[in-house]
């Protein structure tokens, strides 16, 4: 697909699916809700000195607010998926399944990103200017490769072929990795611009940061959908 047509495709997603994006929006609310409960919980029982029950609280929250998190990522890697299959569904919910998923896009992470923090650090213990050089220049590249591991494990469910760092490079090349970035840099920019309305009318009293608050949660659930979407597109040319 070209570049456009990727956008294009990426725009129009998210509001084919307003169920969908609400639900999304309903969950990233259940988050703040349990952060606000466990921050509260924890300074109630510190207060009282209650540091047992505290910290239970505090466990469950940070439990809760993980397993959440892993149900999106995985959610997110079904959207990477049906974009690869230019498929213009969206995924349904399946718990147990897409924190499974999730749990494995962490691992990914982390592999791809150990790498340029070693490097770094031996280099910075030899020349700090050097380290941090070569550090960015690892970062981005394994960055980029990060996003074809993303795909790839969406696109086979398999740790893996996710993990196979070579193989993710290879698709970087034949994609084209200035098309790469140039989509990354469209994608940036609308989410950006998308950001910047939304946060207007915070400065604009109590009901100004209410709309800011309401728009904010529509805008960051637009741009969940509208990345991920044009991640699965552009790896479809792989």
């Amino acid at each position: 697909m070209e570049i456009g047509e990727i956008i294009s495709d990426a725009i129009r997603y998210p509001l084919n699916h307003t169920k969908s994006l609400l639900i999304y929006i309903v969950i990233m609310f259940v988050i703040a809700l349990i952060a606000i409960f466990t921050g509260v919980g924890l300074v109630a029982g510190q207060e009282t000195n209650q540091v047992f029950a505290s910290g239970i609280i505090g466990l469950i929250g940070m439990i809760l607010i993980v397993l959440i998190a892993l149900l999106v990522d995985g959610y997110g890697l079904d959207i990477v998926k049906l974009g690869i299959d230019r498929n213009d569904a969206a995924p349904e919910i399946d718990i147990a399944r897409q924190v499974i998923a999730g749990i494995k896009y962490l691992i990914v992470t982390i592999v791809y990103f150990i790498i340029p923090i070693i490097v770094m650090m031996l280099l910075s213990a030899i020349n700090d200017t050097l380290g941090v050089i070569v550090g960015l220049i690892l970062f981005i590249v394994f960055g980029l490769a990060l996003i074809m591991g993303e795909c790839r494990l969406a696109n086979t469910g398999s740790l893996g072929e996710a993990l196979n760092i070579p193989e993710a490079i290879k698709d970087l090349q034949a994609i084209g990795i200035f098309k790469v970035l140039i989509v990354i840099i469209i994608v940036a920019i609308i989410a950006f611009i998308l950001s910047f309305i939304a946060g207007i009318f915070s400065g604009m009293g109590d009901i100004g940061s209410f709309i800011s608050a309401i728009l904010s949660a529509i805008v960051g659930a637009y741009t969940f959908f509208f990345g991920h979407r044009a991640t699965g597109l552009l790896y479809s040319d792989a």
